[in-house]
């Protein structure tokens, strides 16, 4: 996992667990679905990292072949890697 990765789920983390905490301290109030929508966002990143992203870019395109790109560019990442580590 690379460094920008973890950084992508450490927001997502911070954005989930603080997102939550306000929730618990506005108990009752109409605020608390705008903190609740933030939790929400942070989840994906929390668990995918910096691929979401890529993921938005992908359905925003209208691309319905969404999976197909996604592993299309892991592969291209894959093989940029092998192919430089053996110069």
């Amino acid at each position: 996992m690379t460094r920008r990765d973890l950084q992508w789920k450490a927001v997502g983390f911070v954005l989930t667990a603080g997102s939550c905490a306000m929730s618990l301290a506005l108990d009752g109030s109409p605020l608390m679905i705008g903190f609740f929508f933030l939790a929400f966002v942070g989840m994906p990143l929390m668990i995918h990292g910096k691929r979401v992203g890529q993921a938005l870019r992908a359905e925003r395109g209208g691309h319905y072949h969404t999976a197909d790109v996604l592993h299309a560019a892991r592969l291209r990442r894959r093989l940029k890697r092998d192919g430089d580590s053996d110069l």
